[in-house]
């Protein structure tokens, strides 16, 4: 079976390192924030001016005041602090925020990412992606491995406006992990129940396939 937005997020959960600085995107990625191991620490910062974000709160203890980039209600940790959009973004800016968790339109073989505009709609801005991608030490992304459509979104080449050109190391989707080498795409795990095959026939690029591929442990 193919994961779910939360499958996603409790293996991207997996990759934080103790007593890191991580940002999380809009979408999957702030699902991540609820599956940390309890044995690391971990501060999470938002470009709307947050750092020190906990879980998402349980239902009837929302504060309308405390948000996400995304505009989605959250918790504090204890010591947490709030501030300006401008110490955000030099934060972000003077690589001080050692991982991004993006989510993702399509992502290329080389490590192009694109997920900030479809030519046609409207969007409000690029948000801070353009800024994390260009600063932070490591991007994971997080996405479906397919469009709507049933196309595949990892791509030979990007086809959408580029957010950040050779950025991206890993993809966490609803079907496997992949890493992003020199040569390519290179499949590292593939979600429980999920074939060879059934991600090589999602993948519009070529896959980097070597030995066993185990299955996610999740």
């Amino acid at each position: 079976m193919a994961l779910d937005k939360n499958g996603i997020a409790k293996r991207i959960a997996q990759e934080l390192k103790n007593n890191t600085y991580v940002n999380l995107g809009i979408g999957i990625p702030t699902l991540v924030a609820n599956f940390i191991p309890k044995n690391i620490n971990i501060e999470f910062q938002s470009e709307n001016g947050v750092l020190g974000m906990g879980p998402f709160p349980v239902e009837g203890e929302e504060d309308p005041d405390m948000i996400n980039a995304g505009k989605q209600t959250i918790t504090t940790l204890p010591g947490a602090v709030l501030f300006d959009s401008a110490i955000s973004f030099s934060m972000i800016r003077g690589n001080h925020i050692q991982l991004s968790v993006l989510g993702a339109m399509e992502v290329s073989e080389k490590g192009d990412i694109a997920n900030w505009k479809i030519p046609g709609k409207m969007v409000k801005g690029m948000g801070g992606a353009m800024d994390l991608v260009a600063s932070s030490e490591n991007i994971i992304v997080a996405m479906a491995h397919t469009n709507r459509k049933g196309k595949s979104k990892l791509l030979k080449k990007c086809t959408l406006p580029i957010t950040g050109i050779a950025c991206v190391r890993k993809i966490v989707t609803d079907l496997a992990v992949i890493k992003i080498t020199k040569k390519g795409f290179k499949l590292i795990e593939r979600a429980p129940g999920i074939s060879i095959k059934d991600i090589v026939l999602a993948t519009d690029a070529n896959l980097i396939i070597e030995g066993d591929v185990p299955e996610m442990n999740i």
